[in-house]
């Protein structure tokens, strides 16, 4: 399906081995799961595999060839909502790090938990600029107060105290957060809590107390209530089936 240009997917993907060649008007990213994907975006030459992911900006001319079992993260994005991504190369190397985040991605969407998708695509293209070394085209202030939730995620950040560093009314704070980054400052702070708390999870030498207090709840049933809804899973699950 493709999307408007008001809204996006994220979804599950197999190719077929046959060499196909197209355009579209939104920009696409193909991460990898299992399988080869052969790919030429433009003039170069490149292949989605175990550590290696392809950006197709809008209007590119592509074409690919995949092998006979495979199977692909794919986010096909409006144009107008992630203009920087033209300056992105065709294809990157991920690091350890993006690649942790493309298998939280695979478990959401085999759990069909959707809730979060442009939340989970947002923070994702966040990851891929990082990575780059290219930062997000934000507004001085906004890119302030989300500097500031990454360093203090772990803390009671009020909206009042977030809109007074960044020089903003909490009302013009929540207006620009959520035009620029497509979320309310609130959403991005349960969100990286979240990201941060599966990450602690999977190491296995933290208690699901402790992963708790270094995300910021110094309630037990508190965070695990909010992990149940973001995950659709208990924090248990790590424990009980050594994940």
């Amino acid at each position: 399906m493709i999307p408007s240009n008001k809204h996006l997917t994220l979804d599950l993907r197999s190719y077929s081995a046959e060499t196909n060649r197209h355009q579209h008007d939104y920009h696409q990213l193909v991460l990898p799961v299992a399988g080869l994907l052969e790919m030429t975006v433009g003039h170069r030459a490149g292949k989605v595999s175990c550590q290696s992911a392809a950006i197709i900006a809008a209007g590119e001319d592509h074409g690919f060839a995949a092998s006979d079992d495979n199977c692909f993260v794919v986010a096909d994005i409006p144009a107008a909502l992630a203009p920087e991504l033209e300056r992105l190369p065709a294809f990157i190397h991920l690091t350890p790090a993006l690649i942790q985040y493309v298998g939280f991605l695979q478990l959401q969407l085999q759990q069909s938990n959707a809730t979060s998708q442009r939340q989970m695509l947002l923070l994702l293209i966040q990851l891929l600029h990082e990575q780059q070394n290219e930062p997000l085209n934000l507004d001085r202030r906004i890119n302030t107060a989300r500097h500031y939730l990454d360093e203090h995620y772990c803390e009671a950040v009020s909206l009042a105290q977030l809109a007074s560093i960044a020089n903003l009314s909490p009302r013009q704070l929540s207006q620009l957060f959520r035009q620029q980054l497509g979320m309310t400052p609130t959403q991005y702070l349960i969100e990286k809590r979240m990201q941060r708390a599966w990450q602690l999870l999977e190491q296995q030498n933290l208690s699901i107390q402790q992963v708790a207090d270094a995300t910021g709840y110094s309630s037990l049933a508190a965070f695990s209530d909010r992990f149940r809804k973001h995950f659709d899973i208990p924090p248990s699950y790590f424990r009980r089936f050594g994940k």
